[in-house]
Parts: structure tokens; sequence; C-alpha cells
């Protein structure tokens, strides 16, 4: 195979070698190390009319790095109905590539109304799949593939985080997560007096010069994060539940996030399942934390 393939620095790319018919096209790009990028990514950009971008010096960086000089035009989480027919009639008769700021697009991204939209028009929407932190993580962290569950962001307030980790609890799949490093121990401790003691992983910085990826247990992992405020790109990965994780552990902090919203006796039914204790002794301990002893 030639080595030219992989040099992206050409200042005068070469065309794509089939034409590309008009429609919309998704479009990963790298997470982090730009070799990740495919040669097809590439040629759909090539052929690109109109390229619909998170942040349009992020795409531009990468544009420049492939050599390449393309007309950009903003989507995200606020852009309006309006914005989004301008790239249904662009599709409609050129090249319409949308990208994300690094990765799949619309895993965790704007994007899902455009493609219905597109599609519910006629409009040929295809995909260049590539890069994906959640998938890379998962790839690596040693915890059950068979069976997995992608939650994005969890909420930055305790209640909020608290009630969406509890829906999660019976799920019997790995759990992936996205996180920052400023809210990754408060989420960590969270985990923690939710889900119980699972194995689980924190991957960080991707595909990067700094790459780390940390296992343990969550409780393990809470203590290592509560004192250490990493930077970057987070995913958390959160292994199923075991019968252990129901049998084990105080079950007193999870009992009070539960008492939050919850009245003691459905708050006591809940964690008595699952810490494997008695539903009398958890509805008595949840009517002294109620009364204030």
């Amino acid at each position: 195979m030639s080595s030219d393939l992989y040099d992206y620095s050409a200042s005068e790319p070469e065309k794509p070698a089939k034409a590309i018919e008009s429609g919309l096209y998704i479009v990963a790009t790298p997470i982090g190390n730009l070799a990740d990028m495919s040669q097809r990514a590439i040629e759909m950009l090539r052929a690109a009319d109109l390229v619909a971008v998170e942040d349009s010096r992020v795409t531009g960086k990468l544009l420049h790095h492939l050599g390449l000089k393309k007309r950009m035009r903003p989507y995200h989480d606020h852009s309006s109905e309006a914005d989004r027919d301008s790239l249904l009639a662009a599709a409609r008769n050129g090249v319409v590539v949308l990208v994300s700021d690094a990765g799949t697009p619309l895993i965790s991204d704007p994007g899902y109304k455009l493609v219905r939209a597109a599609r519910e028009a006629g409009i040929t929407v295809s995909t260049a799949p590539g890069p994906s932190a959640a998938i890379a993580a998962l790839s690596i962290s040693g915890l059950p593939t068979d069976r997995f569950l992608f939650a994005g962001f969890l909420p930055s307030k305790t209640k909020a985080r608290a009630d969406v980790l509890a829906e999660f609890t019976h799920v019997k799949s790995t759990l992936l997560f996205y996180e920052s490093g400023p809210r990754l121990g408060a989420s960590l401790q969270s985990m923690a007096e939710i889900l119980g003691p699972r194995d689980a992983v924190v991957a960080r910085e991707l595909t990067k010069k700094f790459e780390e990826v940390v296992s343990g247990t969550l409780p393990q992992l809470a203590d290592h994060y509560a004192e250490v405020e990493p930077k970057g790109e987070i995913v958390v990965v959160v292994g199923p539940p075991t019968e252990a994780a129901h049998e084990v552990g105080d079950y007193e902090g999870a009992l009070k996030i539960a008492l939050e919203s919850m009245p003691p006796a459905k708050a006591a039914k809940d964690i008595a399942k699952r810490f494997g204790v008695d539903r009398a002794e958890v509805y008595e301990r949840a009517m002294a934390l109620k009364s204030g002893a």
C-alpha cells in the first residue's frame, strides 16, 4: 500500500476517486490522535460543499491539518429550526458533512433532529464511522462488553445525579458515563453510594500523550479522586451489578439520598433490595434519619 495514503499534510489534496452524491454525511473525527482519521472520512470532507460543526475553531484546525479549506456552519444544541432547514436545503443539492468537535457525531452531541428530518425529507444519510471515546474506553476497560448502556453526562446537582443513578441500579449491563475533571470526584462518590462496590474504570485523555486508565471498585476510585482533579476528557466505565454488590456495603449513605426523593417505606424497600439487608431494619433506620436521630 502506498505510504502517501496517510500523508494528510498536502496543500492540494487529491480529489476523491469516486464522486459522492448529494446528502447528509455523519463523519467521525479523532478524539485526540489525528492519525485516527480514516481515509474515507477524509474523502467525504474533501467532497463537502458545507461542513456543519460544533465549533469552527476546533474543526478549522482539523481541516488545516488535512490541507482543506471548507465552508463551515455552526450546528449545536442552540441551533434553531431555521438553521436545520438551511442545512437540509444544502444537502438536497450538495454534500453536507456533519462533524462534532471530537469523535462520532450524535454520541452525546447534537444532531439527531437533523438526521431525522433529513430521512423524513428523503435526503440520503450516510456515515463514515470511526472514533468514539465511549467505545474506546469500553474496549480497554476489561469489563463485560456483551451488554452496555451509554448514559452520557450525569447531572451536576447531587440530588438530580442520585435520581438518575438510581434508574440504573438494577440494569444488568456495563454502564458508560462521560465526565469532566472538576465533577469526577463527586460523581464517583454518588456512584459508590448508589451502585455499590462495583468494578469500574476511569479512562482519561484516550489516544493522547497523557492517556491514563485507572481501575478499581467505585469506592476505591471515589477515594482516589476525592483529592485529585484530573484534566482532560474522561469516560467512567462501571461494571454490571453482581450478587456481592447487593449484599455488602454501608447502605446508610444511599438511604439518606433515597429519603430526599422517597417516603421512608419506599426508600426502605429499595435499599433493602439493593443491599440485601432486612427491610424492617432499614425502615427503622429511615425513620430515625427522618426524625434527625
